[in-house]
């Protein structure tokens, strides 16, 4: 089997600082991140014990694939990618709001409309909707970024009222929030794909609001199939997801959700596997490109020569 990535301890010239999240390995510098994309694999806010090759590389190509695609649109952060499971790009200040953007009722806000709930975000939504039905415009339903634990639903009016962004820098992160979903919508059909809902995150450098971390993947994005959407409509039936998804439903499948005294099943190299082969089917359908699998031999040496190369040393 593929070598795969889990962590990364690096200690470049130059750098100030690091962060681990739950995919992603920051290295900081004065103007600079240098973000490598790990083979760790999340699923109910649960880092899983076993890397799984190719993965960073997948999330990391598909990010820098429609970060270019959407650059005419959005200034985003990105300067360079020197290697697949590496972008580096300007540090910015982020804003304290994810702009999550939903164009049908799905995953969360199914779930709240379920419960009876008819604002979300103080967005107002019609009577008479099922789940996975299609809203009459997207809405946007921001959440707050927490530095621990859950992040929770906001609304516009408390984001202004509490000052978290101002009513200037919020006009503008709604208008690049539905500019950038337009445009994954309609890459998304081209590929026989429907961009169901996704998130954005900005940061200011300077004075100049940009798109940073990763946009339209399968980890920060629904996807549905758009073949049989609208008899899986009619019928009431589940509608085929291009996600990470099949994950979830692996570990709900062998008693595993997360929760208190529960333990994360085997991952056995059949399931490492059948996983890494899934994210790859997932690259190539949201691309439309072949996936290259890049030399894993000596993975971690090939990520920092090509870290330090940028950093000129």
């Amino acid at each position: 089997m593929s070598q795969a990535i889990k962590e990364t301890h690096y200690q470049f010239p130059g750098q100030k600082g690091f962060y681990r999240g739950k995919v992603r390995d920051v290295y900081m510098f004065d103007q600079e991140l240098v973000v490598v994309a790990s083979d760790r694999i999340s699923a109910f806010d649960v880092v899983l014990p076993k890397a799984i090759p190719y993965k960073g590389q997948v999330l990391n190509q598909i990010a820098a694939s429609f970060l270019k695609a959407t650059a005419d649109l959005v200034p985003n952060w990105v300067t360079s990618t020197p290697d697949p499971n590496v972008t580096i790009g300007k540090k910015c200040d982020p804003f304290k709001v994810e702009m999550v953007i939903r164009g049908y009722l799905a995953g969360h806000a199914a779930r709240e409309y379920k419960a009876g709930k008819r604002l979300l975000c103080g967005v107002p939504l019609p009577e008479g909707l099922k789940e996975n039905d299609r809203l009459p415009q997207p809405i946007i339903t921001p959440t707050t970024k927490a530095a621990e634990g859950h992040d929770e639903d906001i609304s516009r009016e408390d984001i202004l009222a509490h000052g978290i962004v101002s009513e200037a820098d919020y006009l503008i992160l709604e208008k690049y929030t539905r500019a950038l979903f337009q445009r994954g919508q309609e890459m998304a059909q081209e590929k026989g794909l429907i961009l169901v809902d996704t998130k954005y995150e900005f940061g200011k450098f300077g004075d100049q609001i940009l798109l940073i971390d990763e946009i339209h993947t399968p980890d920060s994005s629904r996807y549905f199939y758009a073949e049989g959407y609208e008899k899986n409509q009619e019928k009431g039936l589940p509608q085929k997801q291009l996600s990470k998804e099949f994950v979830r439903q692996w570990l709900i499948a062998n008693g595993f959700q997360g929760k208190d005294g529960q333990h994360v099943p085997e991952m056995t190299e059949e399931i490492v596997e059948s996983i890494s082969d899934r994210y790859i089917e997932l690259f190539e359908k949201i691309t439309g490109q072949a996936f290259v699998k890049a030399d894993t031999g000596q993975i971690e040496n090939r990520i920092e020569k090509a870290i330090m190369a940028h950093l000129g040393q």
